[in-house]
């Protein structure tokens, strides 16, 4: 038996047609990638009040490894403050204090504060996701993202998820593909 695409399971609908599901910096950056990526990201309407991921995944079939999940980090070394983006698969967590740091050359590293990645993203929180984020923003992802093919990921709103292959993630600007950047939770 032939596993029904993501797309197809979640009636996805291309994104570039359907801007009113999407944050306006999403679009924007959509807008801006090479015809050929943009035509593949696809859109999907849900419940915002199911946006977290386990909360999305119970209720609409998606299994862990083929969701992604998006958090801003924010790294500091002396006065100089960076922020950044962490792209692993949901079922893993980012190694924020290890190859994050490292590779910001960050002394001291945390999550970003809500108040934070969302002024800073022009997203909601809860839909962040690393199309759309300020061009000066490092965004690392996970070669296992890259290697999933199709994932699901936030829109930059909370009622919908985008559906987009991790190599399109791997293109924009500023995206570096770690290996182990996500570690197995304990």
């Amino acid at each position: 038996m032939t596993e029904i695409p993501l797309q197809q399971r979640l009636k996805a609908l291309p994104a570039l047609e359907n801007g009113d599901l999407l944050g306006q910096p999403v679009m924007t950056a959509l807008g801006a990638l090479p015809p050929e990526l943009a035509a593949g990201v696809t859109v999907t309407e849900i419940d915002p009040a199911l946006a977290d991921t386990a909360a999305f995944c119970a209720r609409y079939g998606v299994l862990a490894e083929e969701s992604a999940n998006c958090v801003v980090v924010a790294g500091r070394r002396g006065e100089v403050a960076t922020l950044a983006a962490c792209v692993v698969l949901a079922t893993t967590r980012a190694d924020v204090n290890g190859l994050v740091r490292r590779t910001l050359g960050a002394k001291k590293i945390s999550f970003a504060s809500m108040d934070v990645a969302v002024s800073a993203s022009g997203m909601e929180y809860g839909g962040i996701t690393p199309i759309g984020l300020p061009v000066d923003w490092p965004i690392l992802i996970d070669r296992a993202v890259v290697d999933a093919g199709d994932v699901v990921v936030g829109s930059g709103v909370r009622r919908s998820k985008i559906v987009v292959a991790g190599s399109t993630l791997a293109a924009l600007p500023n995206a570096t593909v770690l290996d182990r950047l996500g570690l197995s939770p304990q």
